[in-house]
C-alpha cells in the first residue's frame, strides 16, 4: 500500500509543474485522495462486501468530488489532476501512467448488468477536461482525448480524438511542441496547439478553395469588362463572398 502511494506521490509530482513537494501532493490533491479510498472501496468490493464498498465511494465522492465506483480497476501511478466532477464507472479499467482531468467521465451506454459498459484506457492515455468516453470499448495505449470531446467509439493506440462526436486527427505536430510533450512524457490536457478538429480542417479547406475561386472570377469579370463585355445585365454588383466571417464561425 505504502509502495503504491509513494509512486502516485512521485507520478504527480512528475506530471504537475505546480507540485512544490511530497507533504503537499499527500495533503492537498483530491487525485490521490480518491486513489487512496477507491483501494479500500474495491477492496471490500471485490470481496463482496457491496454495501461497505459503495459506501467508502460515497464518503470519498463528499471529501474528494470524485466518483469511482468500487468495481473500476484502476493501474498503477493513474494521476487525477484537479479532479472536480470526475466520474469513473463500475465496469471501467484505467492502465498504468494514466491521466485523467477535471470533468471527465468514463461512462456506459448499456443497460445491461454483468455487461462490460465502460470504457478501457490503455498505458499513458490522457484525457482532457470535460471529455466524455462513453461506452465498453478501448482507447489504446499512449492515445489522447481533447477537453471536451465526446467518445464513441475506439481510439487506436497513440491517436488523438478531438470534437462532438470525437473525430481522429492527423498526426502532424508542432516540432518543439512535440519535443516539449516527450520530454514531460505526456501532453497536459491532450491537447497541442495545431490540433484542430478535422471538421474545422475541412471546412477551412473548403473556404480557402471559394476564395480562390472568388478571385479567379473577379479577374475575369474585371478583364471582360476591360474589353466592353457587359456580364451584369441588371447592372447590379454581385455580393461579395465574406470568407473571412465565415472562418471565424468554425474557429
Amino acid at each position: 500500500m505504502f509502495s503504491r502511494l509513494r509512486e502516485d506521490i512521485n507520478s504527480v509530482m512528475s506530471r504537475d509543474p505546480a507540485s512544490r513537494s511530497a507533504l503537499e501532493v499527500l495533503t492537498c490533491y483530491p487525485g490521490v485522495h480518491a486513489l487512496m479510498f477507491h483501494r479500500l472501496a474495491h477492496a471490500a468490493w471485490t470481496r463482496k462486501l457491496y454495501w461497505l464498498g459503495r459506501f467508502v465511494s460515497h464518503i470519498s465522492r463528499w471529501l474528494t468530488g470524485i466518483e469511482i465506483h468500487p468495481g473500476a480497476v484502476i493501474g498503477r501511478r493513474v494521476f487525477i489532476d484537479h479532479g472536480m466532477g470526475v466520474v469513473i464507472g463500475e465496469t471501467a479499467e484505467l492502465g498504468d501512467d494514466c491521466t485523467i482531468y477535471q470533468g471527465v467521465t468514463l461512462g456506459g451506454t448499456s443497460l445491461y448488468r454483468g455487461a462490460k459498459r465502460h470504457p478501457t484506457l490503455g498505458k499513458g492515455v490522457v484525457i482532457g477536461a470535460g471529455a466524455q468516453v462513453l461506452g465498453g470499448f478501448t482507447v489504446g495505449d499512449g492515445a489522447k482525448v481533447g477537453s471536451n470531446a465526446v467518445v464513441v467509439k475506439p481510439v487506436p493506440e497513440g491517436a488523438t480524438a478531438v470534437g462532438n462526436p470525437a473525430r481522429i486527427i492527423d498526426r502532424e505536430r508542432d516540432d518543439a511542441r512535440e519535443q516539449k510533450a516527450e520530454a514531460m512524457g505526456f501532453s497536459a490536457y491532450g491537447v497541442t496547439r495545431d490540433m484542430d478538429d478535422p471538421m474545422a480542417k475541412a471546412i477551412h479547406g473548403l473556404l480557402d478553395h471559394a476564395v480562390e475561386t472568388d478571385r479567379r472570377l473577379a479577374l475575369m469579370i474585371q478583364r471582360l469588362e476591360a474589353a466592353g463585355v457587359s456580364v451584369n445585365g441588371d447592372g447590379e454588383s454581385a455580393d461579395s463572398f465574406d470568407a473571412e466571417r465565415l472562418g471565424k464561425m468554425v474557429d
